[in-house]
């Protein structure tokens, strides 16, 4: 039996630090500029991780990066971008906990992977903790931001159903540096036609991009999608759950947000939607055995029966 944990535990590395980049964005990004603010998060990240992986698309995959790469990376950050800006951490970060049950629908649709009764379970359980910790928060919330939030969701999800379906062809690495640049390529015009030059970057915003790039960016990608190469669709949207308990954490502990007896039941909820969206143990193929053959036994020589001596009747041979 192959266990899957360790697949999980890489897969964490995601949602852990998408949950800190609402920290960061809300705190050290200059606000007004999704535009240039998701093409410097894309762009470096991406070229960071083809000077790694070397190797260009081919193909297919020049469309296919520039479908997956609008879908997860260039209207996604612009959305998340925006939602970072217009929303608390905690509420920015626990919006996305209904992504779980989105991509098990976008599973079903685009690979037919019929959602199990577990994850589904967990999705539940994850929504209703998403409810106790979205409104019974103190900070208000925006409508623009909770839609902008809404509509990333629903744009992953589909674009990471199809980054599923079609992956197993590439590594790890290509696939998300591609995803990165051509995700950046789309933004470019759009950036300076609607808002000209980039802003100007301090240096808390100068370290900040770093840490986004590098981390919330091409590392938690780089896990994400080997997750989903290794995971099904629904034991990955589950650990993704992790990306709201971070926000809320680091919004508790850096922003100082009120956290709420309420909130903390909703966390709770949320780790046990994450326990039972834990993977089975997949068997690992066997070694083929051969069939038990019944060694032959060899008969025993026949025991000659004695010769009957002059005036004597022979025997019968007993009955066995």
């Amino acid at each position: 039996m192959e266990d899957k944990s360790r697949w999980v535990l890489v897969t964490a590395i995601a949602p852990i630090a998408w949950g800190s980049n609402y920290y960061v964005t809300h705190e050290f990004l200059p606000a007004g500029h999704p535009l240039f603010g998701a093409l410097l998060r894309a762009m470096p990240a991406g070229l960071l991780l083809l000077a790694l992986c070397r190797e260009l698309p081919h193909g297919a995959w020049w469309w296919r990066s520039l479908v997956l790469g609008t879908l997860n990376v260039g209207a996604f950050f612009v959305l998340i971008y925006v939602a970072a800006q217009h929303l608390p951490t905690s509420i920015a970060a626990t919006i996305m906990a209904g992504s779980p049950l989105v991509m098990m629908l976008f599973a079903w649709l685009v690979l037919g992977d019929r959602p199990r009764g577990a994850h589904l379970a967990g999705a539940g359980i994850g929504i209703l903790g998403v409810v106790q910790l979205v409104f019974t928060g103190a900070a208000p919330s925006d409508s623009w931001g909770v839609l902008a939030s809404v509509a990333a969701m629903t744009m992953a999800a589909a674009g990471y159903a199809l980054a599923k379906r079609w992956s197993g062809e590439v590594e790890v690495l290509s696939l998300t540096a591609w995803q990165l640049v051509a995700g950046g390529l789309a933004l470019l015009p759009f950036a300076i036609a609607f808002e000209g030059r980039p802003p100007a970057l301090d240096g808390p915003a100068v370290l900040g991009f770093g840490y986004v790039t590098v981390v919330a960016t091409a590392l938690a990608f780089a896990a994400w999608f080997t997750g989903l190469r290794h995971l099904d669709a629904g034991a990955v949207g589950l650990v993704g759950l992790l990306n709201p308990v971070t926000g809320v954490i680091l919004g508790t502990v850096l922003a100082g947000e009120i956290l709420t007896l309420r909130q903390v039941a909703g966390m709770a909820l949320v780790l046990v939607a994450i326990r039972l969206g834990r993977p089975s143990r997949s068997p690992r193929h066997p070694e083929p055995t051969s069939p038990i053959t019944p060694r032959a036994v060899s008969p025993e020589p026949a025991t000659p029966s004695p010769r009957p001596r002059a005036g004597e009747v022979p025997r019968e041979p007993a009955c066995v």
